[in-house]
């Protein structure tokens, strides 16, 4: 199992792998970035001047004023505000991923060449329509001769 997984680390394949979830996550915080201080605030502006990242249910008795007061006080609360935007990230990610993996399909199969039609290994007995190689010069049904 030792051999099998060093076979594996050394093919590149962990390499690749390592290399996609740096970027991954680097393009996550940019996404997250993006949401939170381009696409949220006017969204919020548009609907009142309403931040989301502040909307949120205490699930105790008191009120709090902010997010940020409840956490302070240790009070459980329900954060829709933080899963709407973690929403609209996974959404915004999701799309930009679909149309880099649109845009590298379409450029391979720009790039694949069609394979060319094969050569017939079979035709017909011009006499007794059976099926026989195409280098055959008489015909192993009918007996008959073919013309090349």
């Amino acid at each position: 199992m030792l051999k099998e997984f060093k076979e594996f680390a050394v093919k590149g394949n962990v390499i690749d792998m390592a290399v996609g979830i740096i970027i991954g996550t680097a393009f996550g915080k940019i996404i997250t970035s993006f949401v939170n201080d381009v696409v949220m605030p006017p969204i919020g502006l548009l609907l009142g001047k309403m931040d989301f990242t502040n909307l949120f249910l205490p699930l105790s008795d008191a009120a709090y004023a902010s997010l940020a007061d409840a956490k302070k006080a240790g009070a459980p609360t329900l954060n829709y505000g933080l899963f709407l935007n973690t929403v609209l990230d996974f959404l915004i990610v999701s799309f930009v991923i679909f149309l880099v993996i649109r845009q590298l399909n379409a450029v391979k199969k720009r790039l694949e060449k069609p394979a060319p039609p094969a050569e017939p290994v079979q035709k017909d007995c011009p006499f007794c329509i059976s099926k026989i190689p195409v280098k055959a010069v008489r015909c192993p049904h009918c007996t008959s001769e073919i013309k090349a």
